[in-house]
């Protein structure tokens, strides 16, 4: 039989792949690297937590790590910092957590975060596909996904996180009319969003924007720039946004 190259195989269609065979979201994953941030992360030990870490605390969130009471936010894709820094500052009565798994970029932010004298955050090299294993049902009140990688090439569009299969653990995880945000810069990855958005019935689309600074200034998602929205902005790209609603009743 003959081997399909990449270009064959290659598809633009978000539902051509079956996303739930990626052992990433599976319950038995495990993480695998020799990277020495791996280690170097332990000087931040007092709020960050490294892969499996942080999965004996679904459930126990607010409780047992923050032990306090307050709306629970989700960052996926942290990458330098930007927004998390913003929005711990802004809203010191709520309860963050960063997420992201590059290693040397976990450790950059590590380091600003530790100069903060405020400890509303707790920061996650982990993968964003666990997230139905690092936090229980109708746990977080607020997922932030801005500016993910793209992989524009056709062949890798299987990597992309956003995906139905990824919407339906997100679901299962943010309570009864919590939020979804998302930012990107992409044209392409905005439709591939959109496509996904209009084949589910579990999130409302309370918001969607092809310019997202003209269209909402006085938006939640204006308050912040991220590192790389400064750059789209000045380069005169347009900043595409979806806000999903849950729909789950209480």
């Amino acid at each position: 039989m003959p081997v399909k190259s990449d270009a064959q195989e290659a598809t633009n269609d978000p539902f051509a792949y079956e996303q739930n065979k990626d052992k990433s979201f599976s319950k038995d994953f495990q993480y695998k690297h020799r990277n020495p941030y791996h280690d170097k992360l332990t000087e931040f030990s007092e709020f960050v937590l490294r892969d499996e870490e942080a999965e004996e605390y679904q459930g126990k969130w607010n409780s047992e790590v923050f032990k306090q009471d307050g709306e629970l936010c989700l960052e996926i894709g942290s990458g330098y910092g930007h927004f998390m820094l913003q929005y711990c500052d802004s809203y010191r009565d709520q309860n963050f957590v960063g997420l992201d798994y590059r290693f040397k970029r976990s450790y950059a932010l590590a380091k600003k975060l530790k100069s903060l004298p405020y400890r509303n955050f707790k920061y996650l090299r982990a993968k964003g596909e666990r997230i139905e294993h690092l936090f229980a049902e109708n746990e977080l009140d607020k997922v932030f996904y801005f500016f993910p990688d793209p992989w524009p090439k056709a062949r890798h569009h299987k990597k992309r996180l956003f995906q139905l299969p990824f919407l339906e653990r997100a679901y299962k995880v943010i309570k009864p009319g919590g939020y979804f945000f998302v930012k990107t810069d992409h044209d392409g990855y905005a439709e591939w969003m959109k496509e996904v958005i209009e084949k589910q019935d579990l999130f409302e689309l309370e918001l969607e924007t092809k310019d997202l600074w003209n269209d909402a200034p006085d938006h939640l998602l204006c308050q912040f720039k991220t590192k790389f929205e400064k750059i789209f902005i000045e380069q005169g790209v347009n900043i595409k946004a979806f806000v999903l609603k849950s729909k789950k009743a209480n």
